[in-house]
């Protein structure tokens, strides 16, 4: 006669280890990170001058008188004219050319530098696959690094109290939406451009995001 207890042993024996999920991890391959910059960075690229991507000129790398009173190393992101200022330790400021997020995803405000990242991977929110399940459910288990990744070459990650809020400052495998809107949520980048300001940035320095032309007002 089989006993409850026999059968709990039994199904225990055949069902007690959960199937694993056989989704490769996403991953970037340091060995190739030379490489990737190479293909992202024009031949004799001049920061200035160097323009394959047919960007206006007023998103083209200039330096820029600093308002006084900024704190060097901070970032200040002007929405409404899509300009990224890094402010330097001279009273001036390196200014680049950004795309915005479209709509109410862009998120103003101050936040934290609190990570950076070479040729991270990309995992889309649970947000962003639940608006555009067609888009993003694809890479629910995250999508390689590499020139195609919506990272792209460099990420400076954003944190408020702590917390990671998901908006990125990043390069775009997409140059022709600098001075848009189009992201769902980040600050994109021209790649080249990026890997630049990425070695001038330090961890802990602070990132403002000024409101973009629907969130200003009289007040603002």
């Amino acid at each position: 006669m089989l006993t409850r207890r026999h059968f709990v042993l039994s199904t225990a024996a055949l069902f007690s280890a959960p199937i694993p999920n056989m989704a490769a991890a996403a991953r970037t391959d340091k060995s190739k990170w030379d490489a990737w910059d190479a293909q992202v960075t024009p031949a004799n690229y001049d920061p200035f001058t160097s323009n394959p991507w047919g960007l206006k000129q007023r998103f083209m790398p200039q330096v820029v008188e600093a308002n006084p009173g900024l704190r060097a190393g901070d970032i200040h992101v002007d929405a409404v004219a899509r300009y990224l200022y890094h402010v330097r330790g001279d009273g001036t400021a390196m200014r680049y050319g950004v795309a915005i997020a479209r709509g109410n995803l862009y998120e103003p405000g101050r936040y934290a530098i609190s990570r950076k990242a070479k040729w991270p991977i990309w995992t889309p929110t649970k947000a962003m696959i639940e608006r555009e399940p067609e888009s993003y459910a694809q890479h629910a288990d995250g999508m390689d690094a590499g020139p195609n990744n919506p990272l792209g070459s460099r990420a400076l990650y954003l944190f408020e109290n702590g917390r990671d809020t998901y908006l990125r400052i990043h390069g775009s495998p997409y140059p022709g939406s600098i001075g848009g809107r189009a992201s769902s949520g980040c600050v994109r980048m021209v790649m080249a451009h990026i890997i630049g300001l990425y070695e001038n940035v330090e961890t802990g320095s602070t990132a403002i995001l000024y409101p973009a032309e629907d969130g200003v007002t009289a007040t603002s």
